[in-house]
């Protein structure tokens, strides 16, 4: 980055995507003010840890990275250690006991504070900027804060508060700033991407809102997380329909298939629903890629239940899916029923859903072999330019490795024949000249 003035400052990422963007609007105020931003906390004077919350294995990360920052406060290789996000926002004071030597804890929704905190003046007219942690080309474009779904198993609402949906006219802006900086991905993501609207318009908006961010000039690709399968708004399919910019992609978590477990899950969905859900989807939109998450080893899922999981996810077939173990977390619905199921056999729950998905991602990628897919290339790996399809969100989903790239770079869109295949890759070559430079 940009050698400026003060302190260098260094902001640690964890948990989710809602994080980046949290961490990109803190780093948009403080190098806006002329701080002096640095990408290593080796080279740092202050860290700025965002924490996530969001389940067992995430608190510990976050804790360990408090921890580490601390322990360079300790030995003089840091000045100031300042510790925000989620995982503050549920446990402040009990991080602040357990953890003394921390300058300064904050929440979720103290962007002002951690500012000032920094020794920075907030400055209104940068409110929405940001610096950008993804590639240049690609970027989330937040939508709402929060949730109103009861969800048992979830604290989400307990750290991030109520659904709250930002304006439609900030959000149009917001993405035509970030085309303007040469973005040609945007990855909408919320709580739930399909409540948009209801709280501040009384009825949903993301048909609206999907209409107008294809209408944006140098977008080619936008991307949907995070869609909740009870009252899903159909008439976003339309606009699918529509726009080739809309990426034949979307990310809806059913979190389970037991109609018990749905039920003490308070999802407000049944297996019937969903099935009928996805089958409505795939019947408008034959090539979409269908992603979703589940959860193994809630309290009172029995035997019976897993296999009707197991038996749900063979008969769906997903394109891309990724499994959490329960964790009990205080201050849930569901915190009361206890976790009776020993690590061990939710471990082997999750290991033998992911066995079935592997089988099923490595038939649908070998038969793509001989065909042609769009690519947008995010980064340079050895030999390889390395991308996604459409079908795959960073991160998370698999990616295409090229090792012709004929001149091509990071953010250029190409057409690629594949060649080869595992189980989670794509292997091709670059046929003809790159869609988009």
């Amino acid at each position: 980055m940009k050698r400026k003035r003060g302190p260098g400052i260094s902001v640690i990422t964890l948990g989710c995507s809602k994080n980046v963007v949290d961490t990109e609007l803190l780093l948009g105020q403080l190098g806006g003010n002329g701080a002096r931003l640095v990408e290593d906390v080796e080279d740092a004077e202050i860290a700025v840890v965002n924490t996530c919350g969001f389940i067992e294995a995430a608190k510990q990360e976050s804790v360990d990275a408090i921890v580490e920052a601390v322990q360079r406060k300790n030995i003089g290789r840091l000045k100031k250690v300042v510790v925000m996000g989620c995982l503050s926002e549920r446990y402040a004071e009990q991080l602040a006991q357990e953890i003394p030597d921390v300058d300064a804890y904050y929440g979720s929704h103290h962007l002002r504070e951690v500012v000032a905190e920094l020794g920075v003046d907030f400055r209104q007219e940068l409110l929405g900027e940001r610096v950008l942690s993804t590639p240049s080309h690609s970027a989330y474009l937040k939508i709402s804060e929060g949730c109103d779904h009861p969800c048992s198993f979830c604290a989400i609402p307990l750290m991030r508060g109520t659904h709250r949906t930002r304006p439609l006219e900030e959000v149009v802006g917001e993405a035509q700033r970030l085309a303007d900086k040469g973005v040609k991905e945007l990855i909408l993501i919320g709580q739930d991407t399909t409540y948009y609207g209801v709280d501040r318009y009384g009825e949903r908006r993301l048909e609206t809102l999907l209409r107008r961010v294809t209408t944006i000039g140098g977008i080619e690709w936008i991307r949907l997380m995070y869609a909740f399968p009870a009252k899903f708004p159909m008439g976003i399919l339309n606009v699918y329909c529509e726009s080739p910019k809309l990426c034949r992609y979307l990310d809806i978590p059913v979190q389970h298939a037991s109609d018990d477990v749905l039920r003490s899950m308070r999802r407000g969905v049944t297996r019937r629903a969903t099935r009928e859900l996805i089958q409505s989807i795939r019947e408008k939109l034959p090539d979409i890629a269908l992603r979703t998450t589940l959860i193994v080893g809630y309290p009172n899922e029995t035997e019976r239940d897993y296999e009707i999981l197991c038996d749900f996810v063979s008969q769906m077939k997903f394109h891309r899916l990724g499994v959490f173990t329960y964790s009990q977390e205080d201050g849930t619905a569901a915190y009361d029923l206890g976790d009776p199921i020993p690590k061990e056999v939710k471990e082997a729950r999750r290991d033998g859903i992911m066995q079935l998905q592997q089988g099923i991602s490595l038939e649908r990628n070998q038969s793509l072999i001989g065909s042609t897919v769009n690519v947008l290339f995010d980064r340079r790996e050895g030999d390889f330019l390395v991308g996604r399809t459409e079908w795959d969100a960073p991160e998370i989903d698999q990616e295409v490795y090229v090792t012709s790239s004929n001149g091509l770079s990071e953010g250029s869109i190409a057409s690629v024949r594949v060649v080869d295949a595992t189980e989670y890759d794509l292997f091709g070559e670059i046929e003809g000249g790159s869609l988009s430079p």
